[in-house]
């Protein structure tokens, strides 16, 4: 156990040390608490909360490294973590010196993406609003890794906490004294698929969910002559719930009183990792309170921002929305599974979303209100290209989540004043809509891009609102279609969207160009339009926009 605080950089370090970080050059004990996980970015420099750790993604240059340290010391940054080995040179020794940057090395093999969310659970407890520390069993509240630190000292054996997909939550120091497979489970975060297949062919995890006791785990194979060392796993159970897994190096059988520590061990991870999923609630629904506040605007929305640590600079709006396919919506009406399964995902792509936000900015918020995921991306005041940036974000994180979920990002413009918040939302929900209603390729935009498509929109809810009915030409053709079962409507509107070019509208409405030059003329003559002036073009097309398609009896 350590008193060392919550978010230091030392706290980090007896967390995630021997294995994936050491202490290269400077000290680990500054008292500064942690202000965030920022990647560096040479080409687009990020907005650095103050006493950030930077990771230092492919530098390897010294003089890169000694140049980076004195800036960063100049906007008071905590420590620099680049890939090991670090090349000895006496300018960073000096750079490490005169910045009071303390430089870290990441051990090879470790991918800087699960050091990002390692390092962002380490400092998550208390993000979100000011509470008191809170102890379960003596231990910080949620702080897994700590208990694993615990559960290895008591059992003299380096552990992992895992949840009930393998993936790891949590691990103590002394994992060199493990084998392969235990350092290549906790640098992926992950037991590997070769080692978890075995573990179920072996009937290990159906023991271990059928027990509350401990399960010994025989070598398994690394290579060919060389298996891993022997286990034992308890499972976290909370009543007839699995909530994971304990797993520790053993290379002699637990003693009795070991044996009785590990069922002790996983008794108390239950407590916090229900502790942990029951916080994740209440400050998921906290920063949603306060998110919604800040862009309503009004006396609650500075308070807010202040909590959020976003009041006083300049931010940009992100509306993000899931789009549900046809069927989909069908089988809704039928079922109320679909609408919960919907929720779920709803939710899940807006934690991930908020995740990918926090990647690019540390001091961004974002949060599920209602059916819409928002997110606030601070700006820098200096530049003018924060729309720009942020439609590159949004089209970063559609690209990460691939085809698993269709969804949409709307942008809204550049707000330097807080007050102006729900002018940038209105922004973003605008330009949202277009992308939900038109189901184009286009996933991203911003309202500049759409603000066009924005206008008919909001004319076409006027028009709904006042009942207004299609009049003149239009009025005709659409009476004479449903009459006569024609089709002079739509080939009026393909004409219009060709811009008179009969050949390719002829082509997008599928009948011949001779045909189609008939259907033209006796549109012309039934509507009595005049289609050689253009304020009649305009008109028609006007209301074959903001007029819904006619239907077919």
């Amino acid at each position: 156990m350590t008193n060392r605080p919550r978010a230091s950089l030392g706290r980090v370090l007896d967390d995630l040390g021997d294995t994936l970080l050491e202490l290269v050059h400077g000290d680990a004990d500054q008292p500064a608490e942690l202000g965030g996980v920022v990647i560096h970015d040479p080409v687009d420099e990020p907005v650095l909360p103050r006493h950030a750790l930077v990771l230092g993604v492919g530098l390897q240059d010294p003089a890169a490294i000694t140049q980076l340290l004195r800036d960063l010391g100049r906007q008071q940054a905590v420590g620099l973590v680049v890939r090991s080995p670090i090349a000895a040179d006496d300018t960073i020794t000096a750079a490490v010196a005169e910045s009071g940057v303390a430089l870290l090395g990441l051990t090879r093999g470790a991918s800087w993406d699960q050091l990002a969310v390692l390092l962002r659970s380490v400092l998550a407890e208390g993000d979100v609003g000011v509470a008191e520390p809170e102890t379960l069993g003596g231990m910080p509240s949620g702080d897994l890794f700590a208990l694993a630190n615990a559960a290895a000292a008591l059992l003299d054996a380096p552990v992992t906490i895992e949840d009930r997909s393998s993936r790891v939550l949590a691990f103590s120091n002394r994992q060199d004294e493990a084998d392969t497979a235990r350092v290549e489970t906790v640098l992926g975060r992950q037991v590997p698929q070769r080692y978890s297949r075995l573990l179920n062919e072996l009937g290990v995890f159906r023991e271990l969910y059928r027990t509350d006791q401990p399960v010994h785990v025989p070598p398994l194979p690394i290579s060919e002559g060389e298996f891993t060392i022997p286990r034992m796993a308890v499972a976290v159970r909370a009543g007839d719930e699995i909530l994971g897994s304990i797993w520790v190096v053993v290379r002699t059988p637990l003693t009795e009183e070991r044996t009785q520590a590990l069922c002790d061990a996983a008794k108390l991870v239950a407590l916090h990792m229900l502790r942990i999923r029951a916080g994740a609630d209440v400050e998921r629904r906290l920063r949603a309170d306060l998110v919604s506040t800040a862009l309503e605007g009004g006396s609650g929305a500075r308070e807010a921002l202040d909590r959020l640590g976003l009041a006083d600079q300049p931010l940009v709006v992100l509306a993000l929305s899931m789009l549900t396919p046809a069927h989909q919506r069908e089988a809704a009406t039928e079922t109320d599974v679909h609408d919960a399964a919907q929720a779920t995902e709803r939710q899940r792509l807006a934690d991930a979303f908020a995740m990918h936000l926090g990647a690019v900015h540390p001091r961004s918020a974002a949060a599920l209100v209602g059916d819409v995921a928002y997110g606030l991306i601070p700006v820098r005041a200096d530049r003018a290209d924060g729309e720009e940036n942020a439609v590159r974000i949004a089209k970063d994180f559609l690209d990460r989540i691939g085809d698993r979920v269709t969804a949409t990002i709307g942008v809204g413009p550049v707000v330097r004043e807080n007050s102006h918040l729900p002018h940038a939302r209105a922004g973003a929900d605008r330009a949202l809509r277009v992308l939900r209603t038109n189901r184009g390729s286009q996933r991203v935009a911003r309202l500049a891009d759409v603000h066009v498509e924005t206008l008919l929109l909001e004319l076409r809810d006027l028009i709904e609102a006042r009942g207004d009915q299609p009049t003149g030409p239009i009025a005709r053709l659409i009476s004479y279609d449903r009459e006569h079962n024609s089709n002079l409507v739509e080939t009026l509107r393909a004409w219009l969207d060709a811009f008179g070019d009969v050949i390719a509208a002829a082509a997008s409405v599928y009948v011949h160009p001779n045909t189609f030059r008939y259907r033209l003329r006796r549109l012309a003559e039934v509507g009595v339009l005049d289609l050689d002036d253009p304020d009649t073009r305009f008109a028609a097309m006007l209301q074959l926009r903001v007029l819904p398609p006619a239907r077919k009896r």
